[in-house]
């Protein structure tokens, strides 16, 4: 199809017409070949680092978004999943309300799911979907928690997501169905942004550990739910995530008022390495989990970040250097995890 989306094909192989489906299997049966002999490569070699990581003690999170791409195999295969109208278009797409940050909001574009029919189905591709994540990792993290309480539709076509409305999501009845049907497993919600008291309801009644991240602990403005001494045990502490900035890149930039307060509460002495002394306060947290950038253990600036939010281009580039990794800095996380009952 030449790298086009599928919204652009033919109406006949777009809308999945039986003489459309056969014609092109047979026309492209040697690419559809090469592209399952790809995917049956990584899956050996997935497989076996994962297999060895599991060996040596180490279990590997995968983090899972709450929505698929419009342009996806789920939303071509199974457009009966999602809010889509009877040509296939949606009639509403996923996205945030206009805030503080974002006068016009945010205008993901992501399908919506038809939450009605996926509950008639006993919630099949969910569990479909979840069931092959924990073949790929030990503990999955759901990106955009709050959606599934609650979730911010925009009509399809409009240029902002300033006129989306909230609606209901599927609430408990997913994760309950989830746990029947797959056992308990381990699962982060991914709580950040503003909730409401019903999100914090379904994360407490779902059981999930929720995520706290230090980088957004020291607004000076208000108290706030991120600071090390308000955390429940329950709970993923992070220095940062992908989304933010490194630990050094944040110090270093943050406004002079907040970094006042982070460099009074965590007790900074020395700026050069203060992004060791936010480690030090997350590994000394009663959170069951830590979560540590490799960035922040290398001290790294913000040239180390991963990913800008709502950008295209220049994300997900970095790459660690070979032999940084030293015996000294693996022994010095391991004296810090072993302080702080980590090991």
């Amino acid at each position: 199809m030449k790298g086009k989306s599928y919204i652009e094909w033919d109406d006949d192989i777009r809308l999945r017409k039986k003489t459309a489906m056969k014609k092109y299997e047979k026309e492209l049966s040697e690419e559809i070949r090469f592209y399952e002999f790809q995917q049956y490569l990584f899956s050996e070699q997935w497989t076996a680092l994962k297999d060895y990581a599991n060996r040596k003690g180490v279990k590997i999170i995968g983090d899972i978004p709450i929505y698929v791409a419009f342009d996806s195999a789920d939303t071509w295969s199974h457009p009966e999943l999602f809010e889509f109208d009877k040509n296939g278009y949606p009639t509403v797409v996923a996205g945030c309300p206009p805030d503080a940050f974002s006068a016009t909001g945010q205008l993901w574009g992501n399908p919506i799911y038809r939450w009605d029919y996926h509950k008639k189905t006993g919630f099949e591709w969910w569990i479909a979907r979840l069931a092959h994540c924990y073949k790929l990792y030990d503990v999955v993290r759901i990106d955009h928690f709050r959606g599934f309480d609650e979730y911010y539709a925009i009509p399809y076509g409009d240029p902002t997501a300033e006129h989306g409305e909230w609606r209901p999501g599927p609430g408990f009845a997913l994760f309950e169905t989830i746990r029947e049907k797959l056992g308990k497993k381990d699962i982060i919600a991914e709580d950040l942004g503003y909730l409401t008291k019903s999100v914090i309801r379904l994360v407490k009644k779902s059981g999930f550990p929720n995520m706290k991240v230090l980088q957004f602990a020291f607004d000076s403005r208000e108290e706030s739910d991120y600071l090390p001494h308000t955390y429940p045990r329950n709970c993923v502490v992070y220095t940062g995530t992908h989304d933010n900035q490194t630990m050094r890149g944040w110090y270093e930039h943050v406004n002079r008022r907040d970094r006042a307060f982070a460099k009074r509460y965590i007790g900074i002495k020395n700026n050069a390495t203060a992004a060791w002394e936010f480690i030090r306060w997350a590994y000394a947290s009663v959170a069951d989990t830590a979560v540590i950038p490799m960035q922040d253990f290398l001290n790294l600036g913000d040239e180390a970040r991963i990913n800008m939010p709502s950008t295209v281009g220049g994300n997900w580039i970095w790459r660690m250097k070979k032999g940084v990794l030293t015996p000294e800095l693996a022994q010095k996380i391991r004296l810090l995890a072993k302080t702080y009952g980590r090991l």
